[in-house]
């Protein structure tokens, strides 16, 4: 599988768990978005340490049960994945213990799951995929989640939720208030906080040029 190569230097185990890794549908969780969190995820480990191959698995396997966001079972979707990876990792001849870090790390990973990282590769997955639901790829990944839950734009009656209650289910500039621009202050490592800030930076000045340009 040609995709693999995104993966190296663990090419061999990105083509045993990528046919098990991707949504169909979602482009804002596709094999782009697998190769960004990698792509983070190998910049904070240089920095940081920790299992390199055991990251890059969880990576793979951290999105490969799909609910949607506006699904109730929403909170659920990392603990599914997270069973999924497990039975998949155990059928590659993985010891139990690396079986366990890596579920560990890919139920740990999701905000709305709002469980501790206990270990190191599970703070770098949690920073490596937060890191792409900020900055500009944040903006574009939001954006087109919204489209795909037919959500307006904004509120043009009070687009910054000024004099009501967030509403991030129909309106997607809801969602930086509710959730993007929360993100930066709950980095895990020191080199993904450091990461986060131009991102963050990057995000507050579209929402505020955007908010500018409806006159909100």
């Amino acid at each position: 599988m040609e995709s693999a190569a995104l993966f190296a230097p663990f090419e061999a185990l990105a083509a045993s768990l990528l046919p098990h890794a991707l949504r169909s549908g979602d482009g804002a969780h596709d094999i782009a978005h697998l190769h960004r969190v990698w792509r983070n995820a190998r910049a904070i480990q240089a920095a940081e340490g920790g299992d390199a191959e055991l990251l890059c698995a969880a990576v793979l396997l951290h999105d490969s049960v799909a609910v949607e966001k506006n699904d109730p079972r929403r909170p659920m979707a990392s603990r599914l994945a997270a069973e999924k990876a497990g039975g998949l990792l155990a059928t590659l001849g993985w010891p139990a213990a690396r079986v366990a870090a890596a579920a560990h790390a890919i139920e740990a990973h999701s905000f709305s799951a709002n469980i501790p990282p206990e270990t190191l590769e599970a703070r770098i997955l949690q920073d490596a995929d937060r890191l792409d639901a900020i900055g500009l790829i944040g903006v574009a990944r939001c954006f087109f989640i919204a489209g795909r839950m037919g959500s307006s734009l904004y509120d043009p009656r009070d687009p910054l939720a000024a004099h009501r209650p967030l509403d991030d289910r129909h309106f997607a500039l809801d969602h930086f208030e509710a959730k993007l621009l929360r993100l930066a202050d709950g980095f895990q490592t020191p080199a993904g906080a450091a990461m986060a800030q131009a991102r963050h930076a990057a995000l507050q000045r579209f929402r505020d040029d955007f908010a500018a340009e409806i006159e909100a």
